[in-house]
């Protein structure tokens, strides 16, 4: 029997990006949003629900018989900390708490680079004044280094009011990992486009492919507990670690690199040089972007 896989958030631009990618032959996918979506196309193994995280029967019954779930819903960047905290931070509560009754065995959350975004690579200098006019640039705190890189597991430096509630599912997802025996991956995923994003993205992109190996890894490895990983490809320019996914059968293919030459800065870019959330450092803190 096919497995079946409650993705949240999947009218999203990721959850769009890995429908066609994660649907086979041995998995059903079970899509749950308030948005509309497009109806399975014939023979496509998806299942459509809409329905909200706050609407505790409609969750209820949407984890109900599935084997794992991968939460994707969230508002995707900065907004006032009053939207964050309710949809970020109490939307997952409510999906962990619905699929622990229903013993959903395995959550897959999805987190953000930004979770840790004010971490600074120890290889570049912190601006001056002097070099970006009158007001000093953010500062970062320097990033731990391993034998791969920014190991994994780092503790949250968040660069804005949306990291910090990506922070704060990460700790949700570590409770229930360790108060209800759940395996809970907290994906902390880098710039999921079909193309790296400006020059940052060199560093911290994840192709939609990749994306979608790493999910098949976190749903069929042998693992229990709670785990941090990083969602990011295998590029050149990386920082961060991909040993602790390669631990789990992550394998990414796609290199950044591909699209360098095409690769132009974005707003804010230049002035967060350096630091792991780029340009999110810059933005005021609660102005949605």
């Amino acid at each position: 029997m096919p497995a079946r896989l409650l993705v949240t958030g999947s009218a999203g631009r990721v959850g769009r990006l890995l429908r066609p990618r994660l649907a086979g032959p041995e998995r059903i996918l079970r899509l749950l949003d308030v948005a509309d979506q497009p109806p399975a196309a014939p023979g496509e193994p998806v299942e459509i629900v809409r329905a909200d995280l706050f609407d505790p029967a409609a969750l209820a019954a949407a984890c109900s018989g599935v084997d794992a779930v991968l939460h994707l819903a969230a508002i995707p960047g900065e907004e006032t900390f009053a939207e964050l905290l309710r949809l970020n931070v109490a939307g997952t509560q409510s999906l962990l708490e619905a699929a622990r009754a229903a013993g959903v065995p395995r959550v897959l959350l999805a987190s953000s680079i930004h979770a840790v975004g004010w971490y600074r690579r120890a290889d570049v200098a912190h601006p001056t004044p002097a070099q970006h006019g009158s007001s000093p640039e953010p500062s970062g705190v320097p990033a731990p280094t391993g034998a791969d890189g920014v190991p994994a597991a780092v503790p949250p430096r968040p660069d804005t009011y949306y990291g910090w509630s990506k922070a704060a599912v990460e700790s949700l997802g570590s409770l229930y990992a360790d108060r209800f025996g759940m395996t809970v991956f907290a994906l902390r995923l880098g710039a999921c486009f079909a193309e790296p994003p400006g020059v940052s993205g060199l560093e911290n992109w994840i192709s939609p492919d990749d994306c979608a190996r790493l999910v098949d890894a976190c749903l069929r490895a042998d693992a229990t507990g709670f785990r941090l990983l990083w969602g990011i490809s295998r590029n050149s320019r990386r920082w961060c670690s991909l040993a602790e996914g390669r631990e789990i059968g992550y394998e990414p293919e796609d290199d950044a690199e591909w699209y360098a030459d095409r690769a132009r800065p974005l707003d804010g870019e230049a002035e967060t040089a350096g630091l792991l959330g780029a340009q999110f450092c810059g933005y005021p803190l609660g102005e949605r972007r």
